[in-house]
């Protein structure tokens, strides 16, 4: 019987992780096989091969995604590791954000605002006053949660081969919100 009651989207929690977990890592794989996999469909008609794919995650590490300078976020829905985050830190005051994924089948279920509130407070951790990023044009569903979000689009901050559209979000110290 497959159970049909709607996801809770109070079932999620957001805390930092160690980003060298098998978990951390679990989720690293999915987000970069998701990503890479939408890439490969759109402009070759298929998936790539773990053949293609593997040596394309070792040369996109994580590993800065660690204090002093960055951080890593599991979300958790009913406590089991379902998103990720990630911020580095690009300068004093601005952080950039990087490794946003949610499970495809809790999409829809609050925890990408959920897992994006958490960022807003871990990058004002860090001291950060501003987050950007980039991503591509046809990760549609990851540029309208940005949007909903407080994310504006931005001239581009920096290049790269899979950077089509830049954001970025001006924090507000946790007091002036709701103002």
């Amino acid at each position: 019987m497959t159970n049909t009651a709607p996801l809770r989207s109070d079932l999620w929690s957001v805390a930092t992780a160690d980003v060298t977990t098998p978990e951390s890592l679990e989720l690293l794989r999915e987000y970069f096989y998701d990503v890479a996999n939408r890439y490969f469909r759109l402009h070759f008609g298929r998936e790539g091969t773990p053949e293609e794919l593997e040596p394309a995650l070792a040369d996109t590490p994580s590993d800065d995604l660690v204090a002093p300078d960055g951080v890593f976020l599991i979300g958790r829905h009913d406590g089991v590791a379902h998103a990720c985050a990630g911020l580095r830190r690009l300068d004093a005051t601005t952080v950039e954000l990087t490794r946003v994924y949610v499970r495809p089948a809790l999409r829809g279920t609050g925890g990408g605002a959920r897992l994006l509130a958490a960022v807003d407070e871990a990058a004002r951790a860090l001291g950060a006053d501003r987050i950007v990023l980039d991503t591509r044009l046809d990760l549609v569903e990851a540029r309208a949660l940005y949007l909903r979000n407080g994310y504006q689009e931005i001239p581009a901050y920096k290049s790269g081969p899979y950077a089509e559209v830049w954001y970025g979000k001006e924090l507000t110290a946790p007091e002036q919100q709701g103002r």
